[in-house]
């Protein structure tokens, strides 16, 4: 259910979770159309701005794992990886299931 409100270029969303608020911004874009047609395509989206978002949350998503490299050898994490390691089943063998709710 859509609701109108808040902020100008801004829905509001009720949802049996809660109230939830997109922001969302118009804009023209000048783009290349035979890449428009390939991403909307390969990326199984039905319109040209489910594409653009698409790409853009993905680019952001790569870059972001990126930046993860500034962080390698850097001492972040103390503590030992083989005694981690040690309680946990031998290859071959499976742990049991858990009993109770999954979340």
């Amino acid at each position: 259910m859509f609701l109108r409100g808040g902020e100008p270029g801004s829905r509001l969303i009720l949802s049996v979770v809660g109230l939830h608020t997109i922001h969302m911004k118009r804009t023209n874009l000048v783009l290349d159309g035979d890449l428009l047609e390939t991403a909307t395509r390969v990326l199984g989206v039905k319109t040209y701005s489910a594409a653009v978002n698409e790409a853009l949350a993905e680019v952001i998503r790569i870059r972001r794992i990126q930046g993860l490299r500034q962080y390698f050898g850097q001492g972040l994490w103390e503590g030992d990886l083989s005694q981690m390691r040690e309680d946990s089943p031998p290859p071959g063998k499976t742990v049991p299931p858990r009993k109770g709710r999954r979340r």
